[in-house]
């Protein structure tokens, strides 16, 4: 009987709405952002409504919200109450009380219809209280799991069904999985190139998110009536990992029915516009940057303001306190019309300053705006080449990756003005590859007819056999990675194409390299391509180190890493051994994650090939790889450097690569490459030592000096940047630029020099100005809640760079034919400025919307400032040179770091409404000042910093960061010291026997009378605070070089300028030339005539036949400073911890107190071992540690160091 009765209840619970009916619910919802630890401060937002669901046909309903009440709350958890937010209440009253029309049937809202005006945010929460509706509740079963719509998307739900046959209820538990939904509504924006690390994810996630929902479900003769329906939503994040402390978003949906009433009144709706099903819907402009709040309406006039205030304000300073407003501006842009564009643009084109400002932001406007702004300036140019590069790099990166927006760019390939400078062409066709590559990581699949322009260009290149077309073209295809460019880059690899082995070296490398970021996305086709490559032996060696490099950022399996490993088991060339094994050397040591099953593979197959190429010297191609990952924080950081050597020391190929691994992303941030097959042809042809590893600085200068020799077919040197993996410079220098540099410095160079345009302009008084705003990136996750409400993750960084520099100079007498005549001129030039820069860095995570924010806030500004202001006097002919400094009369901080990590609220209509998220508890505000004067100069430099903190700070990483936190490098006037006028600093050089030699010379202890040279002074530097008429202050520095026969001697004496003044130090070094032995001798004395405090050195090199070569190093030591002692007495403390960590071993032996030696015996010409002594203490290492180079001894008992040639077999 009891199951029938389940039956019949079950049937009759599917949701329905009687369109006869008017259902009346009241509705609660809340928003929480903060920790949940206590005593923290936390921000939140509350809104409460009834609102009405009016049947108008049987599946057509009416909803009716009215009695809105908005409350806000930003402070500590019980001890503070929320406040009415009256105009955000009015706000959203006047929206909520227009009707909303939308479509239900079975349990599913198909269309939600508004009227014009209603904005996209309350369409959203209007979805977030017709969500309750969206429930599926099965007749057969009491758990099951679907694929349903809802405002987190097309996502997976798992259900439980459990009755309460008193009350003939359902409670239906409704589980919602958010994080792998089939169509996501959540968005991602600017991590396009940061590919996810799913392996890190294993480690620790930096964002988990939760959602449950509980219907009761009343039994009633039409159908299921919802009568509860409560929604719970949590989400954690951190910027590190969730299980080391995180901010956490809590969001509450409470709706309970009021009562069933029939229908009277017919509801007139007027015009309504779909507005979509009850999936979240974004802004498509994403209009709210989460950090800044600001009215948004007539944006022109405000545009022009800001442009004006920066331009000002970052002339003479970096201004870090309004380096915010660029967020501001560029949200300012990102609302403008492209017509208002258009009219800014000839309103602050012939102002340099703003024209300037203009150019560096407007490119944040992401979308096809930019593009047709950028298109008329091309057309018209009305911009130079290097202004237009600039923009359009900029552009094109942060460019939202949309079908118009790349249809759009394509155009750029075309304008004849994107071809007028090659450094300009290189980074149009870089950037649009660089687009593709954007856009196809959101298109699946992605159409070829976005990458065709760069398959025809390469096509076309290769028809015409030119060479820098065919390189350029390789690249943006790299750029690209677009799954079907393979066929047309496997026409430029040997093996693969007929023909394709004639191709230039450069050619070849550049294809291979192509498939690096082909890697990630087909791996397995790119193994088989870069595989052939590695074991074609006849290929040149370059090629197949490269291959081997993209073969092992596919991340093989270890069968492919046995394949390798057998093939250097049998290599007979060195450079492709030496390479290959150091990549696989480097991953083995790898601890990030992404290398977390390959490193295991690598290490197995070093083992295996160490006996025969572990001892390999850096003659040889290499690759040094270093990294490192914490867990706790899901952070690391990654660099290799890649050199490519072919015969000669010169690299042919030399790349430095960084990359960050956080949040469970990788991004490769910066690399840098150099080509010198020019350069290395040319040297190698004229010094034939080169391929032996000896190089004559001298020779080389001259032959590039001699620039008509220089080969004019291919470029000397070809360098290139990569920004966030993608290639984003790239450039040639060819002989015509090697030779206007040299023409315009020679000293035979005339009026026709640009140099000297600038030394008549620089006679006349010069400025120069710069500044570069930059919006280094912006990413950003959106993710909608229960609410309706959008949850933000956001990370942005800014730049402002600037430099200001005034200069004017007498020269006399002036040049007037050549610029060789400076060279017996006097010059004087005076010269003020100053360089700086602002970084603006913010993390965002809470609720975004356009009518108010409330979450949690990091913002960290490190700032950096270089004031300048000197007089310089030159005399070439004496070898005189005199700076003198205007010494610092305020303030001047160099170097400040400050950052905050707070809770805020704010409103369109009240803003600022912020709390520092720390407690004043004990002991949680910390002050720090210290200074160190420089009286004689007038200045003080001083460290200040600064710290409130919450608690908890020993248990979770993100912890250490809540509160407030400042710290600052700063100079200052030094308290109580005399004004001094100028600081002066005197340089002579070459001068004999300078005023005062004789007295110091008999204060330096040496027995100088024995010498058969006369002292000669190699430089005096003398260091004066100025202060007339009194007598100048400060420090004189004389060094001398004394050789003989049998040794060679420098001597330096610095002293304290002054009357009364005897502080001296005295230094000096000697080393023997005699053929049987190899020491240096280093003495230092200081104090008090130079007799207070004295260090010395001994360094002997030992290598008789008998006996193994070694070196002796003794250091001994008299009276020290008591900070010298302290600093001794901790590195004895920690010597047995700092020995055990590296491998050595110790005993306890009574040594000299004031002594320590090193000994360094050579075991092997590959390996050594070290003994250590300090007093007490004997530490030992025999485990023969490994040289860099190999160490030979020769017939004259010399040690002498050379490049490994080969392995040791």
């Amino acid at each position: 009987m009891w199951r029938l009765h389940l039956c019949l209840l079950v049937a009759l619970a599917e949701p329905f709405l009687n369109s006869k009916k008017t259902y009346e619910y009241k509705y609660e919802g809340l928003v929480r952002v903060g920790r949940e630890l206590p005593d923290l401060v936390e921000s939140a937002l509350k809104m409460r409504c009834t609102f009405k669901i009016i049947g108008e046909s049987p599946q057509t309903f009416v909803l009716q919200i009215s009695n809105v009440d908005v409350e806000d709350f930003n402070g500590l958890p019980g001890k503070g109450v929320f406040s009415p937010s009256q105009k955000l209440t009015e706000r959203l009253s006047a929206e909520f009380s227009q009707p909303i029309v939308f479509e239900f049937s079975k349990g599913q809202i198909t269309d939600i219809r508004t009227a014009p005006g209603v904005s996209n945010t309350v369409v959203n929460i209007v979805r977030g209280i017709l969500g309750f509706l969206q429930v599926t509740v099965k007749t057969t079963q009491s758990f099951y799991e679907l694929v349903e719509l809802g405002i987190h998307g097309v996502c997976q739900s798992s259900y439980t069904v459990e009755e309460d046959s008193n009350a003939k209820e359902l409670i239906v538990s409704q589980m919602v999985d958010i994080t792998n939904c089939q169509q996501p509504a959540a968005l991602y924006r600017g991590m396009a190139l940061a590919p996810e690390d799913k392996l890190s994810k294993q480690r620790g996630e930096s964002v988990v998110s939760t959602v449950k929902h509980t219907y009761t479900v009343k039994s009633t003769a039409d159908g299921g009536l919802i009568t509860k329906a409560f929604a719970q939503e949590r989400q954690y994040f951190t910027p590190f990992n969730v299980k080391g402390g995180n901010s956490r978003l809590l969001a509450l949906r409470d709706i309970e029915l009021l009562k069933v009433s029939d229908t009277t009144d017919k509801i007139v709706t007027g015009q309504m516009q779909s507005r979509g099903n009850l999936i979240y819907k974004t802004e498509k402009d994403l209009r709210p940057i989460p950090v800044v709040m600001i009215n948004l309406n007539e944006p022109m006039p405000k545009i022009l303001d800001l442009i004006k205030r920066l331009a000002q304000a970052n002339i003479y300073h970096v201004d870090s306190a309004s380096s915010t407003d660029i967020l501001n501006l560029i949200q300012l842009l990102r609302v403008a019309t492209l017509e208002n564009l258009e009219q800014l643009w000839k309103q602050v084109s012939g102002n340099d300053e703003h024209r300037r400002w203009f150019l560096d932001l407007v490119v944040e406007v992401t979308d096809e705006r930019i593009l047709k702004f950028l298109e008329t300036r091309f057309k018209a140019g009305d911009i130079t080449a290097n202004e237009a590069g600039q923009a359009l790099v900029v552009a094109f990166n942060h460019l939202s990756a949309e079908p118009v927006s790349v249809a759009l760019a394509q155009e750029f390939l075309t304008i004849p003005f994107s071809k007028s400078h090659p450094l300009m062409w290189n980074t149009v066709v870089l950037a649009y590859g660089s687009l593709v590559y954007r856009y196809c990581v959101y298109t699946d699949p992605c159409p070829i007819t976005v990458v065709q322009p760069l398959l025809d260009m390469a096509t076309s290149g290769l028809s015409k056999n030119s060479e820098e077309d065919m390189v350029l073209a390789l690249k943006a295809l790299g750029n690209a990675a677009h799954p079907s460019s393979i066929k047309t880059l496997l026409k430029f690899l040997p093996g693969y194409t007929a023909g394709a082995e004639k191709l230039p070296i450069r050619v070849q490398s550049a294809a291979v390299q192509s498939f690096r970021l082909l890697a990630s996305r087909d791996p397995h086709s790119v193994q088989d391509i870069v595989l052939n490559l590695f074991v074609q032996r006849t290929l040149p060696a370059e090629i197949r180190m490269l291959a081997c490099m993209v073969l092992l950022e596919t991340k093989p399996s270890i069968a492919l890493i046995s394949v390798i490993s057998e093939v250097l088991l049998e290599e007979t060339d060195l450079q492709v051994a030496s390479f290959s094994y150091s990549l696989l050397k480097g991953i083995s040591k790898s601890r990030t994650p992404d290398n977390q099953h390959l490193s295991t593979a690598c290490n197995i197959a070093i083992k295996i090939l160490t006996p025969k190429l572990g001892h390999l010297s850096y003659r040889y191609s290499k690759n040094v790889h270093l990294d490192w990952f914490h867990d706790d924080f899901l952070f690391g950081t990654s660099a290799d450097i890649y050199m490519l050597q072919n015969e000669s020391l010169i690299p042919t190929k030399l790349m430095l690569k960084g990359k960050m691994h956080f949040i469970g992303r990788i991004l490769q941030f910066l690399e840098f490459g150099f080509r010198a097959d020019g350069l290395k042809e040319l040297l190698v042809g004229k010094i034939p030592q080169l391929k032996k590893g000896i190089t004559d600085f001298a020779t080389i200068m001259n032959i590039l000096s001699d620039w008509q020799n220089l080969p004019k077919d291919r470029p000397l040197l070809t360098a290139y940047a990569r920004v966030f993996g993608q290639e984003a410079f790239l450039m040639d220098v060819r002989e015509d630029s090697i030779q206007s540099i040299i023409k315009s410095f020679s000293p035979s160079a005339g009026k026709e020099s640009k140099v000297w345009e600038k030394i008549q302009d620089v006679q006349k008084g010069t400025s120069w100005h710069w500044t570069k705003p930059h919006l280094v990136y912006e990413a950003r996750f959106i993710q909608p809640t229960c609410l309706g409400l959008p949850v933000e993750i956001s990370k942005y960084y800014s730049i402002i760079n600037a430099i200001t520099v005034k200069a004017k100079a007498e020269i006399n007498p002036p040049p007037k034919e050549h610029l060789g005549e400076l060279l017996s001129s006097d010059i004087s030039l005076h010269t003020d400025g100053f360089v700086g820069v602002t970084k603006d860095h913010f993390v965002f995570h809470g609720i975004n919307t356009d009518l108010f924010q409330c979450g949690t806030e990091l913002k960290s500004k490190i700032v950096s400032a270089l004031p300048w202001a000197f007089d310089l006097k030159i005399n070439r002919k004496e070898q005189k040179y005199e700076m003198n400094l205007t010494p610092i009369k305020t303030v001047t901080e160099l170097f400040s770091v400050k950052y905050v990590f707070h809770d805020f609220y704010r409103s369109f209509f009240i803003q600022n409404n912020s709390h520092d998220d720390f407690t004043h508890f004990k002991n949680s505000e910390v002050k720090f000042r210290q200074c160190a004067d420089a009286k004689i100069y007038g200045t003080s430099v001083c460290i200040e910093a600064e710290a409130k903190r919450a608690h908890y700070l020993h248990e979770y990483p993100l912890y250490y960061f809540l509160g407030h936190t400042r710290f600052s490098y700063q100079l200052e006037p030094a308290e109580g010291a005399k004004p001094i006028e100028k600081i002066q600093i005197q340089v002579t050089a070459g001068r004999k026997n300078p005023p005062g030699v004789s007295e110091m010379m008999n204060l330096s202890h040496r027995v100088f009378k024995d010498l058969d040279a006369t002292p000669e002074s190699v430089i005096t530097v003398k260091a004066l605070g100025l202060s007339p008429p009194a007598k100048p202050l400060g420090y004189e520095g004389v060094a001398f070089y004394l050789p003989t026969a049998q040794r060679d001697n420098i001597e330096m004496i610095v002293s304290d300028v002054g009357e009364e003044a005897n502080w001296k130090m005295c230094a000096n070094a000697n080393t023997d030339k005699s053929q049987t032995s190899a020491k240096v001798k280093a003495h230092l004395r200081w104090g008090a005539e130079c007799q207070t405090y004295d260090l010395s050195m001994r360094v002997s090199a030992a290598c008789q036949p008998e006996s193994k070569p070694s070196i002796y190093t003794k250091i001994t030591w008299g009276a020290l400073p008591s900070v010298f002692t302290m600093i001794g007495q901790r590195i004895q403390e920690y010597m047995p911890g700092i020995s055990y960590i590296m491998g050595f071993y110790q005993k306890y032996e009574k040594n000299p107190e004031r002594q320590a030696a090193v000994t360094v015996v050579v075991s092997s010409p590959q390996t050594f071992d070290m003994r250590v002594k300090i007093p007490e203490v004997v530490v030992l290492r025999i485990h023969h540690m490994s040289f860099l180079f190999q160490i030979y001894h020769n017939k004259s008992h010399h040690l002498s160091w050379k490049l490994q040639e080969s392995p040791t077999y």
